[in-house]
């Protein structure tokens, strides 16, 4: 059973950074395309980026691009995500999520075969 533990999470100004972690165990993490997602106060959960197994695909939500970026380590087991220039919109609960077939992540999140239990992201002053 694939498990997904993200970490990284808190409360920053707006303007400021953070690094999301997400590490994966009890699969082959190579095999997962990987993805994180994020859900705000009374709206739905959102793709905000996606990389495939190798890493060589990745999609970055029209919100996040030129700010946040995705990246993975497969000798770590890890995907990441990094943001910056963070804005007070910025704040939700942001899931690590993977599937195995890569489309599934734009197909909704019913789609998405395993979820991390998420971690808080809080950009105010």
């Amino acid at each position: 059973q694939v498990q997904l533990v993200e970490s990284g999470g808190g409360l920053v100004q707006p303007g400021g950074s953070l690094r999301l972690s997400c590490a994966g165990s009890g699969g082959t993490f190579s095999m997962l395309n990987m993805g994180w997602f994020r859900q705000a106060p009374g709206k739905e959960r959102e793709l905000i980026a996606s990389t495939t197994g190798s890493g060589m695909t990745s999609y970055i939500a029209d919100s996040a691009k030129g700010r946040f970026t995705i990246s993975r380590d497969n000798t770590k087991n890890s995907v990441y995500l990094e943001m910056s220039n963070l804005k007070p919109e910025d704040t939700a609960v942001y899931y690590c999520a993977a599937v195995r077939s890569y489309g599934n992540f734009f197909a909704g999140s019913h789609a998405v075969d395993h979820w991390g239990k998420g971690t808080l992201v809080t950009v105010s002053s």
